[in-house]
């Protein structure tokens, strides 16, 4: 397969987390130039694909998106939307800046297309990503924009509670929905709640505070992949029996390569997460919004993944290491496989 300079140079040549600040560091750079954001729009934002929907009662361009992680800090949301993708997830915003782990704390998995991750969360905290989004401008009119809240890696138990919260209040009339990160595993002090009690104790606070507000935000749940059947059976429970809105599936793994310190991402995770999703569309009969993350490394997976019954696709490894034409050719696959199951069903209606 023929690869750019670019392409070769900061995937085979560079660390997986320089490359990545090399890569939004240019698409910034592209994005701040004069007509920087019309480029960026007619060479990789899809054409003539009408690919829209609706869920949790927000109307979305296209279901795919960009998943936190991507662009932690809000920092691309014009470049991005340019591009064409539905909506951005940033974060995960954290109350207080945090440098996250020492590097290397991201690496590639030889011969796999995947990452491992002991990132830790790094952020430049609240006030920074709440000033990104205070400016949004005429390029981000259309962009759904998520914000995924984490919690301050080196806070103690008693803390975390007052953190989410304190993080949802404050984003809660700049962004369009909330995901909340309840598989925050990048780090050696990791928080993956997985009881009733423990996952209950963070979100029924956020649902309090929304009750009293004029305007509807979404709350979703982003899961680990590595819970078991009962403990997933736990969080369509609680979606199911609470104002939860709906879930996202699935964070990094801690148990595909337990020898290894981080979370894996990236191919490794492709059928674990389209797995999960699926069982959670079959459990709530499709009632619910998934959004489909983990994996999702090539355009087959995007159309797998809403195949399997995700609402959404949040797309984060594979634009990291496949580049910002995944959204483009996902999008033209999505748009072969609609036409044809519409020539299908039109034939067989002609039929009967």
């Amino acid at each position: 397969m023929k690869r750019t300079i670019f392409k070769y140079l900061t995937r085979f040549l560079l660390p997986a987390e320089s490359a990545h600040t090399l890569h939004t560091a240019l698409i910034g750079f592209v994005g701040s130039l004069p007509f920087g954001k019309w480029g960026l729009r007619m060479s990789l934002a899809p054409r003539k694909i009408n690919l829209e929907r609706e869920v949790f009662g927000i109307h979305f361009n296209t279901p795919i998106g960009v998943a936190a992680g991507f662009d932690s800090d809000g920092e691309l949301l014009n470049e991005l939307a340019a591009t064409g993708f539905g909506f951005v997830e940033i974060g995960s915003v954290v109350p207080r800046p945090q440098p996250g782990t020492s590097r290397p704390r991201i690496r590639r998995l030889r011969n796999s297309d995947s990452l491992i991750d002991n990132s830790g969360y790094p952020s430049r905290g609240l006030e920074y990503v709440l000033d990104k989004v205070r400016r949004r401008s005429d390029y981000t009119r259309n962009l759904v924009i998520g914000c995924n809240i984490g919690k301050q890696t080196a806070s103690h138990a008693e803390e975390r509670v007052k953190e989410y919260l304190r993080v949802f209040r404050n984003m809660y009339q700049y962004v369009d929905f909330f995901v909340i990160n309840i598989a925050c595993n990048t780090a050696s002090k990791r928080f993956v709640p997985r009881t009733r009690e423990e996952i209950l104790s963070l979100i029924e606070p956020l649902f309090e505070f929304r009750r009293g507000q004029p305007d509807y935000r979404p709350i979703l749940a982003k899961i680990s992949p590595d819970l078991n059947r009962e403990e997933l059976d736990t969080i369509i429970d609680i979606l199911i029996e609470t104002p939860l809105d709906g879930i996202e599936a699935v964070a990094g793994s801690l148990e595909l390569l337990p020898e290894e310190a981080g979370a894996v991402s990236g191919a490794r995770l492709t059928e674990r997460s389209i797995e999960i999703v699926r069982y959670i569309a079959e459990r709530t009969e499709g009632n619910y919004p998934i959004i489909g993350s983990g994996g999702m490394m090539l355009p087959e997976d995007v159309c797998r993944m809403l195949e399997a019954g995700a609402s959404l696709v949040a797309l984060n490894t594979g634009l990291r290491e496949n580049g910002l034409k995944l959204l483009k050719k996902s999008s033209k696959l999505l748009a072969t496989k609609s036409s044809a199951q519409s020539s299908e069903q039109t034939q067989s209606e002609n039929k009967a």
